[in-house]
């Protein structure tokens, strides 16, 4: 570990537990389970994010470049050795900000407002335009409907022979179980809904 890399460390550790682990040939810094630093080659970068971003091009902070043997990928990761080393005023907003971005980026992704309906067990690329079609955009609208409401909006839009198995399918995605194990008498009870 190389002494900017025990620095930033022991500076960061006033936000209160973080993880290590390796990234891009360097060392990741995670606030739960969200990157928000990269300590690579004696350079400090953090995670920028909306308006964090401006700030910290117009700081002159450029972004980390992670070469590969044939590519080089640019991340949204910005150098601020010269800000931590100078202990600039800016350092605790900025590395603050970084972390809040970072931690609540985490959460939306893993959050249903950010779920698509393929996502869902028994949906597949198909059946989420086939919903969208019937006018159901989204993961919420979905499960607040119901199996039944969306199976009867869907028959509305392509007509009556649409398959049966769709509504199985719609209260599997739903209740998060392949179609196949819904048992006889919640199938029953869905046609009831349906009707």
């Amino acid at each position: 570990m190389d002494m900017t890399e025990q620095s930033f460390i022991q500076y960061v550790s006033k936000y209160g537990n973080f993880q290590k682990r390796s990234m891009f040939g360097g060392t990741g810094l995670f606030k739960d389970d969200a990157m928000f630093a990269l300590i690579s080659n004696e350079c400090v970068f953090i995670r920028g994010g909306d308006a964090l971003d401006d700030e910290l091009c117009t700081l002159g902070c450029e972004k980390y470049r992670h070469v590969k043997k044939q590519t080089t990928a640019t991340v949204n990761y910005y150098d601020i050795t010269d800000i931590f080393t100078s202990r600039d005023d800016k350092l605790d907003y900025l590395v603050q900000q970084s972390i809040e971005y970072s931690v609540s980026q985490r959460k939306f992704k893993r959050s249903s407002a950010n779920r698509r309906l393929r996502d869902l067990p028994n949906m597949q690329l198909t059946l989420e335009r086939m919903v969208k079609k019937a006018g159901i955009e989204d993961v919420e609208t979905f499960v607040e409907l119901g199996a039944a409401q969306v199976f009867s909006r869907v028959k509305q839009t392509y007509g009556s022979d649409v398959d049966v198995k769709l509504l199985w399918k719609f209260a599997g995605a739903i209740e998060g179980v392949h179609w196949k194990l819904i048992q006889e008498p919640r199938k029953r009870q869905l046609l009831l809904n349906c009707a």
